[in-house]
């Protein structure tokens, strides 16, 4: 494949900005950022070649006929337009005036028609005066083609007293157009940047005094990764609340003295890589988490200390997390700071006949939770729900070398890993008595179970995901099922099936075996 000389003389179209290439276009109402501008052979005259923010509006990756003129991160994220199709975009100021004033004069100008009489709008000046630009604390210029901040130092004179500032979807190309524009506004507290595409920083701090007073920022949908996002966090050194959904995040790395005034992060719908939470969990001020449609199935923190860990007050799961296991709720224990949890839809609720017993089971598990799903846990839910935790698990406790005089009390380390906080549980509230402690129930899985999807089963699914289809379809309680069989050719000996990350196949079961299933 043959690439083309890129070096395109910059006078070969006079709409064309002398630094097109890497610009950001607007094109029957997609935006895109231009890669390559030059001829394309056999046709005639100037094209641009643009990768589309939506790759659904692409053709190709950048190729023709065998030649390939640019690149796209999507094989079908590329085309090419004419520039005379394209809108480079206009400056910060030429958009305040078409966002507000004209919408000013057109109010105070108008004459509208009642019945058949023609009234002229007044006694709306005091309130257009309200909107007059230097008088705005929130300005909104949302997919209004900003690309760039116009002369210099007149956005001071413009608009002084921002606060809010929303610049979500234009065609603004990097992070130094940005801090030319909000550099000039000494008291802007909150930037909505999403849905943009802005290059890093070569110095992030060439301009301190551009977010200065920054407390909120918005940057969904910016295809950036984690450590792009690290690398611009020392421009923001006063920042409590970052949202940062749908981005490329995948690998998260320690935010080192940088992000340390966070108090909300929303990383939710980003492909999170298990295993790498734990890098943001020593952010020292940290509240609110959203995690939610991350595709996270584990949760772990093995290397933390009690009291280490401060990702606290709210941390977010929902459907498509797919927790089947409890120990990832065991993992929230550690969390010293955690006080509010939302997992609405999470397969792992799922799992219980009665979802009041899901719910019974995750307070009891996570001990300092004030709010479940947005319900609020008084004392009495509290202490209802780890004295049933209690019974619930109270044989499988004293089968594991449990006992309710304390000198002889010492249950298996398995028993511990899976139920933490029971040791301290039966301290707070003292063992249930026999007659409190709720039995195990056997259920036999039939052969004519195995038989419909016997293939699958037996040739593929790991025992975990057996144990996931267990719970949907016979929708028996999640906390801690226990899978073992029993054989013909084994007759009066059942064999545990106790490796979740071993496939089925490896325990030989064979048709007209019977799989038992036990559960609390």
């Amino acid at each position: 494949m043959r690439v083309p000389d890129q070096t395109q003389p910059t006078t070969m179209h006079e709409c064309l900005p002398s630094d097109a290439v890497g610009r950001r276009v607007a094109c029957d109402g997609e935006r895109g950022t231009v890669r390559f501008v030059g001829t394309v052979p056999p046709t005639a005259g100037l094209w641009l070649g643009v990768e589309w923010d939506n790759p659904d509006r692409g053709k190709h990756d950048g190729s023709h006929e065998g030649v390939h003129y640019f690149t796209c991160r999507h094989p079908k994220g590329g085309s090419f337009v004419r520039p005379k199709k394209a809108s480079f975009g206009v400056d910060y100021l030429t958009a305040i005036r078409r966002r507000y004033e004209m919408e000013v004069q057109q109010v105070l100008g108008e004459e509208i028609q009642i019945s058949t009489r023609t009234v002229e709008m007044v006694g709306f000046e005091a309130i257009t005066e309200k909107q007059k630009v230097e008088n705005l604390t929130d300005v909104a210029l949302r997919l209004c083609e900003v690309s760039s901040p116009g002369p210099a130092n007149e956005i001071r004179n413009t608009t002084p007293h921002v606060l809010m500032l929303d610049l979500c979807g234009n065609l603004l190309c990097c992070w130094d157009d940005v801090m030319a524009v909000t550099e000039q506004m000494e008291e802007l507290k909150e930037l909505q940047l999403s849905h943009n595409r802005l290059r890093v920083p070569s110095n992030p701090t060439v301009r301190p005094r551009a977010f200065s007073c920054l407390r909120v920022l918005s940057l969904t949908n910016c295809a950036l990764t984690w450590p792009q996002l690290l690398e611009c966090a020392p421009m923001w050194p006063l920042l409590e609340e970052l949202y940062a959904s749908e981005n490329d995040i995948t690998e998260l790395q320690k935010p080192n003295d940088v992000l340390q005034s966070l108090t909300v992060l929303d990383l939710s719908t980003n492909p999170l890589v298990d295993g790498t939470v734990l890098s943001i969990g020593e952010l020292p001020r940290l509240e609110n988490l959203n995690m939610s449609k991350t595709g996270l199935s584990t949760l772990r923190f093995d290397d933390a200390m009690p009291g280490k860990v401060y990702v606290g007050h709210h941390l977010e799961k929902k459907k498509r997390d797919l927790f089947f296991d409890w120990s990832v709720i065991n993992e929230l224990e550690k969390l010293q700071s955690l006080v509010r949890l939302s997992c609405r839809q999470n397969p792992l609720l799922s799992q219980e006949r009665n979802p009041g017993t899901a719910m019974q089971l995750l307070i009891a598990r996570v001990g300092r939770l004030e709010a479940l799903n947005r319900w609020t846990v008084l004392p009495e839910d509290r202490r209802g729900a780890e004295l049933d935790y209690c019974k619930m698990f109270g044989l499988e406790w004293l089968a594991s070398g449990g006992h309710r005089d304390p000198q002889q009390n010492r249950p298996s380390a398995e028993f511990t890993a899976q139920h933490p906080r029971y040791q301290s549980l039966i301290q707070k509230y003292g063992a249930p008595e026999d007659s409190e402690l709720k039995k195990q129930e056997p259920f036999a899985l039939k052969n004519q179970l195995l038989s419909e999807s016997s293939s699958l089963l037996l040739n593929s699914m790991i025992v975990q995901k057996v144990k996931g289809l267990l719970y949907r379809l016979l929708k028996i309680p999640g906390a801690e099922l226990k899978l073992s069989y029993t054989s013909s050719k084994m007759e009066g000996k059942e064999i545990e099936i106790d490796n979740d990350l071993k496939p089925l196949q490896f325990y030989s079961i064979e048709d007209g075996d019977k799989v038992l299933v036990r559960w609390l």
